[in-house]
């Protein structure tokens, strides 16, 4: 019997990444063949994010967009994720194109789920409570690179923050038990994997749902000993979480990155409190000074979102000037989306759109002044990168990434000379820079 042929489109962050790569892993290989090109696919699942309005546009125009493969090859159009955990009436209604719709936690029985569809006529919706969590026996497809690899160390949260959403698509706070990590981290190093990306929606309250001294920093004491890892990157660390421990295990530990997300949102007193954040502006300062004095070469990033309900101008005003003093080397920042089913979309003072567009962009343009600033200080030091291949500009420059760098999130190294393999680290002499970006030679003989 012929191999039917699958292939999946992944949407928004890491996270959902590892749920689209377990829901490959159980696909068996004597059924079922995955390929990258949707025209040849006779199953296509795209894997969705709802996270944010912009989200939801993106997932609904990939689903169109690759429902026009019915009229081809295409049997079968799955949608699974967050938009069908989260709208799973609406989207039966609205796209009659799909065949069946899964949710966050229903990989493993995907299977199960495309046999019984099959046998049906009409579309199904197969929406389960989000309570599941892969550990390391679980299979699971590598979509990255060979030579790092993401590691969700926890599903759900528990913080009720009141713009998010996050809860009722991923349920509560779930962890798993140190020994898995480690393990998952062990076989990823036996094959190659030299960096490993932790996350979680907050990778500080990893282990507090198990009362059992699970807890990120016996975590990464572990992890250190994997002598096969290079790299340990850490994502995703609410502020208030941030433990004198975990500050001295990064500061001290050679394969831990000096390299933090830290998501704060905003920096003025009475938005965080109706954000339900739980450091105010003088916490995070105290902390900012605390991590800068201990780990003085560590990159951190954070996000804010401008637009808040009530967010007046001053209020942004004062979050414009934190940017601009160049707390952070990176910074993400979005919009406020309104979200149905979040204390925040009851709040008076919505603000207009162009409003939030308007300070969105206005942040951006700071941000990118502060990055440039940060990365001009780095010309002529030496930094040790990964190197990743081609760059997607030219293929007469390799490109890689410092362990200033995330994947995916931030900017690249663009490398003008030397030689190295794909999955080598070098050292880096930086001749230059970008906003983001950083341009240098490699030094003879220190690839590895």
């Amino acid at each position: 019997m012929a191999k039917m042929k699958i292939s999946l489109v992944s949407l928004g962050c890491p996270k959902n990444l590892v749920d689209a790569e377990v829901m490959l892993g159980h696909l068996p290989q004597d059924r079922f063949e995955i390929i990258a090109d949707e025209a040849q696919a006779e199953i296509i699942v795209v894997n969705t994010c709802s996270f944010i309005q912009d989200a939801k546009e993106e997932s609904i125009a990939t689903i169109l967009d690759v429902a026009d493969h019915k009229r081809d090859r295409c049997r079968m159009l799955i949608v699974s994720g967050c938009l069908p955990q989260r709208y799973q009436k609406e989207l039966a209604a609205q796209l009659p194109e799909v065949d069946l719709f899964m949710g966050t936690s229903d990989a493993p029985r995907i299977v199960e789920l495309i046999d019984r569809q099959f046998g049906l006529k009409e579309s199904s919706t197969e929406i389960g409570l989000p309570d599941y969590l892969y550990d390391h026996s679980t299979p699971r497809v590598n979509s990255s690179p060979f030579y790092t690899n993401y590691i969700k160390i926890a599903d759900g949260c528990s913080n009720h923050c009141s713009y998010c959403i996050i809860p009722q698509l991923r349920g509560v706070l779930r962890s798993r038990n140190i020994e898995s990590v480690v393990s998952e981290a062990k076989t990823l190093a036996a094959k190659g994997v030299r960096e490993i990306n932790l996350i979680a929606q907050d990778i500080t309250a990893y282990g507090a749902d198990r009362q059992d001294g699970t807890a990120i920093e016996p975590l990464l004491r572990e992890l250190v000993k994997i002598e096969d890892l290079d790299w340990i990157r850490l994502l995703y660390a609410y502020p208030d979480g941030i433990s004198e421990e975990l500050i001295d295990l990064i500061a001290s530990e050679e394969k831990i990155c000096n390299y933090l997300d830290i998501p704060l949102q905003h920096v003025d007193d009475q938005i965080l409190r109706q954000m339900n954040r739980r450091l105010d502006a003088q916490g995070v300062e105290r902390l900012l000074t605390r991590l800068r004095q201990k780990i003085p070469d560590l990159t951190l990033r954070t996000s804010f979102i401008v637009g808040f309900p009530g967010e007046s101008a001053a209020q942004f005003e004062k979050l414009l000037r934190f940017v601009e003093a160049g707390h952070f080397e990176r910074v993400g920042v979005f919009a406020y989306s309104r979200e149905e089913g979040t204390g925040a979309a009851k709040l008076k003072g919505q603000i207009p759109a162009r409003t939030k567009q308007s300070r969105l962009k206005r942040l951006m343009k700071a941000q990118a002044q502060v990055s440039f600033a940060h990365n001009q200080r780095l010309v002529g030091r030496v930094e040790r990168v990964l190197v990743e291949g081609f760059s997607e500009e030219t293929e007469l420059l390799l490109k890689g990434r410092s362990a200033r760098q995330a994947p995916d999130v931030d900017g690249c190294c663009l490398i003008t000379a030397g030689e190295a393999d794909v999955g080598q680290l070098v050292d880096l002499r930086i001749t230059d820079s970008a906003e983001y970006d950083l341009i240098g030679e490699i030094i003879e003989g220190s690839a590895c």
